[in-house]
């Protein structure tokens, strides 16, 4: 009954959708076909290290994402961004796979002279025709982007607010006056918010102004940034979100956009910076509409992902510190060489900020907000060139004949007071991490000459969280063709953070924060197996790849890393430090004690067992929608060691001639017995248990029905319960399975049978005993009573731990789901979840027990 009632609600919903009538209105190619096939949204927010993102929800600055960890079991987990800490760079690996495939923001391309920035259409697109040309797959193919350096894939008319498509697609610009009409009615709250919103980012942007201006900043620059911060900070986030929301009713299979506005206020006053931070909540909020309108949609199954590209560090502009640019200061040191370079140009001493607005698009924008060509200082051939945005500059054309490149390096540390310069050593090679010959890379820093990797360590720090690949990276960045003769870093360790740029906060090198990104993932996208304890870009890429090309065993994998906020005695936030960079350690799993785990490889006698009782309606959703993947999807999410199942088909017609138990169960590579209570000719209809350690049947049968001679004698549903033994660790450990009747009378006989000597009475059931399944009966019951009797109620054994219903789902006031246990057996945790997955998959809620077992020692053990 619920079901159709939440279902016909849906179907309504849809038909009034603002985001349907518009998708219709404005023409859009509109997925008919796959409703239950996956999909992905993937979100960027552009520049937030994970110290900052840890202390953004201590402070309670991004109060959606904090649910989605503590509520929807999202896993949080440390990322690398590798080096240079870019966006271009990130998005080339996440989108083609391929790592540094641009060596930095900005840069000069050998082979043309040209100075190319990856904000300008021609930039992109021709490092975008660089990774196609090679063959390598984009990510986005069929999808749209929005506020993205490259289209990955992604048609030209799918492309918002990018490089290659400035503004919205052609699609939206094309569209007629009555559309965007409607468009505007339809979103007329939204339209009232944003104007707020920039009402309300106004003011504070003219109170930034007057801050900017009282500590001495440059009075032209900081007006500039007030039209920026706007556009930037509220309308291209708004402009996007809604443009997501309209794809998502189309039913695009992937989707992804950028959240610039945490980034664009960092590199401007610091990415530690109150006014930074202040823009977390319009992203907090734009990603809960975001996520809603996916876990909506009818049109496909949505996951949404959650990531940084990178971090920023705290750092102070070069020209603060020295009085001139870096290219004066580098133009001035190779001016006394024998044969000094010919001039120079220079470009990325304004940053990205004002390069960003320019993405809105349109004439009177590109003349408001111009991009300041690279000037020749001198005439010559080829002359010395500079490209430095934020803490990494790269030094092309320095050819000063008869003067070795480490006595060049010597001299620009030395003259400039820059930290640390690189340059690739082409005479020698040595063999690359993979075996294949590669050059040496060199550099010069206040502690005199080093090199990669051997001193990989003194540069980067003992407490640099990524120390190892950052090296590695760092070396392959100077090989890079395009990176130029010498590449200059504003960072070393025991250095403060240096911007080329006019920036509070910069990235692009290797520094631990900027470095340090985020990835934010539902349950079941399994942690990359890569042996690092972290993801890195291409990790995502390849999780991605294989959730939309439905490769279950990798998509259904649950990760071995859970949230730090569901740790016992952890919080969400992990502190207010942003300087601290502990290396990276494993989070262990929910529930699990780590000195216990230590001890269990030693002299324990106890292990956890991970048990969960599911009634999964014939993984009938209360949208009205079947869907065993999705069942299969809640399992893997908490990653149970055994799963019970209630009322489960098996080749009937209603649930479309499938086999629902083994479905699930090849979906978690998890071993399956299947007890049928009912027999229709060919379908069945029962309850299963699945595991992952070996399962031995010993008995399987129907219960007894109602008193002979009853009302309801004949008249009942047969009733079953299903015997199995676990193989846990050497310790047989026997699960009860069953799903009990309707009346009263009935469920009493069948609990008397099940106490039995058939069943949990017999000479053969010896060790751990555990009883669970759908009892239809609330706690207090006669029939509850004569079971805790002899098994405790594991709900009620837990100190501190109230009660929770598991029916029906949207409001689990009904406590008929039980998992009983013998008194031996410790209970650990216990979990009712309650996200928007569990509320929708089935008319029940998983109940989820943890308990300790004692099991054999085996160092005690005979031989």
């Amino acid at each position: 009954m619920m079901t159709r009632i939440e279902s016909t609600l849906r179907r309504w919903r849809r038909r009034i959708s603002r985001s349907e009538w518009l998708a219709r209105m404005l023409k859009l190619q509109i997925n008919e076909r796959e409703p239950d096939a996956p999909a992905l949204v993937l979100i960027q927010i552009d520049g937030l290290a994970r110290p900052q993102f840890d202390r953004a929800l201590a402070d309670g600055k991004m109060p959606f994402l904090k649910k989605l960890i503590e509520r929807e079991h999202y896993h949080l987990d440390h990322m690398y961004s590798g080096v240079p800490a870019t966006t271009p760079a990130v998005q080339a690996e996440i989108f083609y796979g391929v790592k540094s495939a641009v060596p930095a923001f900005g840069f000069m391309s050998t082979e043309s002279q040209e100075m190319l920035r990856m904000y300008e259409s021609n930039a992109a697109n021709k490092v975008e025709k660089q990774l196609t040309d090679a063959g390598h797959e984009p990510l986005l193919q069929q999808g749209s982007c929005y506020v993205s350096v490259f289209r990955a894939g992604a048609e030209h008319n799918e492309a918002h607010f990018c490089p290659a498509s400035q503004g919205w697609g052609p699609s939206l610009k094309e569209a007629g006056p009555l559309a965007l009409i409607v468009m505007l009615l339809a979103n007329l709250w939204s339209l009232i918010r944003t104007l707020g919103l920039l009402l309300l980012e106004f003011i504070l942007s003219v109170v930034d102004f007057l801050r900017g201006m009282v500590t001495g900043q440059d009075l032209l620059r900081e007006l500039m940034f007030i039209p920026t911060r706007i556009a930037i900070t509220i309308l291209l986030r708004e402009l996007s979100t809604v443009g997501v929301k309209i794809d998502i009713a189309r039913g695009l299979p992937v989707i992804y956009i950028n959240l610039l506005g945490y980034d664009e206020q960092a590199h401007r006053r610091g990415p530690s910076s109150k006014f930074a931070h202040w823009t977390l909540k319009g992203i907090d909020d734009a990603i809960a509409r975001i996520w809603r309108a996916a876990h909506r949609s009818s049109r496909r199954h949505y996951d949404v992902w959650i990531y940084s590209d990178h971090g920023q560090e705290d750092s102070t502009p070069y020209e603060t510190l020295h009085g001139r640019s870096f290219a004066d200061a580098v133009s001035d040191a190779l001016s006394d060489l024998p044969q000094s370079p010919h001039g120079y140009r220079a470009t990325g001493e304004q940053g990205v900020q004002l390069q960003r607005v320019r993405l809105f698009g349109g004439q009177w924008v590109q003349k408001l907000f111009p991009i300041e060509d690279p000037v020749d200082r001198q005439e010559g051939d080829a002359p010395m060139a500079l490209s430095a945005m934020g803490p990494l500059a790269l030094l092309y054309n320095v050819h000063c004949k008869g003067t070795p490149p480490d006595k060049i390096a010597q001299l620009i540390v030395d003259k400039t007071k820059a930290p640390m310069v690189l340059y690739e050593d082409k005479t020698t090679l040595e063999p690359g991490p993979d075996g294949e010959p590669v050059t040496k890379v060199r550099g010069w820093w206040r502690e005199g000459a080093f090199s990669l990797p051997e001193d990989g360590h003194k540069i980067m720090g003992e407490d640099h969280p990524f120390a190892d690949e950052a090296v590695e990276d760092l070396a392959n960045l100077c090989r890079h063709p395009d990176a130029g003769d010498f590449v200059v870093s504003g960072w070393c360790a025991g250095h403060e953070s240096i911007s080329f740029a006019i920036e509070s906060g910069s990235h692009g090198g290797a520094g631990p924060n900027e470095t340090h990104a985020f990835a934010l993932m539902p349950g079941d996208i399994h942690f990359p197996e890569n042996g690092l304890g972290h993801w890195r870009p291409k990790d995502i890429r390849n999780a991605a790849l294989a959730f939309l090309k439905a490769q279950p065993a990798q998509r259904l994998k649950s990760p071995p890393a859970i949230s730090v906020a569901n740790r016992p005695g952890a919080t969400a936030s992990g502190g207010n430090s942003v300087t601290s960079h502990a290396p990276l350690a494993a989070e262990p799993r929910r529930g699990e004690d780590p000195a216990a785990t230590a001890q269990e490889m030693s002299l324990t006698t106890s292990k956890s067992l991970r048990v969960m009782t599911y009634n999964v309606h014939i993984c009938k959703g209360m949208d009205g929608k079947l869907s065993p993947e999705r069942i299969a999807r809640v399992i893997a999410r908490y990653s149970p060691d055994v799963v019970a199942l209630q009322e489960v088909d098996v080749r009937r017609k209603r649930t479309g001639g499938i086999d629902q138990a083994h479905q699930i169960s090849n979906l978690l590579s998890m071993d399956c017995h299947f007890q049928p209570a009912m027999h229709l000719e060919d379908e069945r209809y029962g309850d299963a248990i699945m595991s992952t350690y070996p399962l031995r049947l010993v008995r399987k049968d129907i219960l007894p029905g109602p008193p002979e001679g009853s009302f309801h004698d004949g008249r009942a549903e047969p009733r079953g319960a299903l015997w199995m033994e676990v193989d846990f660790h050497g310790t047989p450990v026997h699960i009860f399975n069953t799903h009990l009747g309707l009346t009263k009378a009935e469920r009493l006989r069948q609990v008397d049978a099940l106490l039995g000597e058939g069943w949990m009475g017999s000479p053969d059931c010896v060790g751990p005993r555990i009883l669970v399944g759908d009892f239809n009966a609330l706690p207090g019951s006669t029939e509850i009573k004569r079971i805790t009797a002899e098994l405790a109620d594991t709900q009620m054994s837990l100190p501190g731990h109230k009660p929770k219903g598991t029916f029906f789902s949207r409001l689990p006031k009904a406590r008929i789901d039980y998992v009983f246990a013998d008194t031996e057996l410790t209970v650990n945790d216990i979990h009712v979840p309650r996200s928007e997955l569990t509320q929708l998959a089935s008319d029940h809620l998983p109940l989820i027990v943890d308990l300790r077992v004692p099991v054999r020692n085996k160092q005690s053990s005979p031989d």
